[in-house]
């Protein structure tokens, strides 16, 4: 089975509201600092979250990057409200992934903050 095959395939799918503040600082993230950008989750030993503009894919690094789980489908077609939370989709790859589904993003909204973006100077915390 390749990558892509189990990108195609997951466990479940929820509907997901992910909040304005943290997909905004994604894309500014990836506009800034290139993409896909590849973050760590500090809360979550071993997890990483790949960001691109399609698919935020959270990985096992400990597992040749196994999928754990994806925000994926983003609603932002004419978006014209910068404050509100973005429609998506939450898939599941792993059978542990509802257990970290909440924490994860918490996390990743948290690791967003500390990134030092600014026009002209960026730079990842250490």
């Amino acid at each position: 089975m390749t990558d892509m095959d189990i990108l195609a395939n997951p466990l479940r799918i929820f509907p997901k509201k992910v909040e304005a503040a943290c997909y905004n600082r994604g894309r500014l993230a990836m506009l800034r600092l290139g993409c896909p950008l590849r973050i760590t989750l500090s809360l979550h030993r071993g997890l990483e979250v790949i960001l691109d503009s399609n698919i935020w894919l959270c990985v096992d690094s400990f597992k040749d990057d196994q999928p754990v789980l994806a925000w994926r489908e983003f609603k932002t077609f004419a978006r014209d409200d910068l404050h509100q939370p973005i429609v998506c989709e939450l898939w599941l790859y792993h059978s542990c992934a509802g257990l970290v589904m909440g924490s994860a993003l918490d996390d990743l909204h948290q690791a967003l903050d500390q990134l030092k973006i600014k026009q002209g100077e960026v730079s990842q915390p250490q």
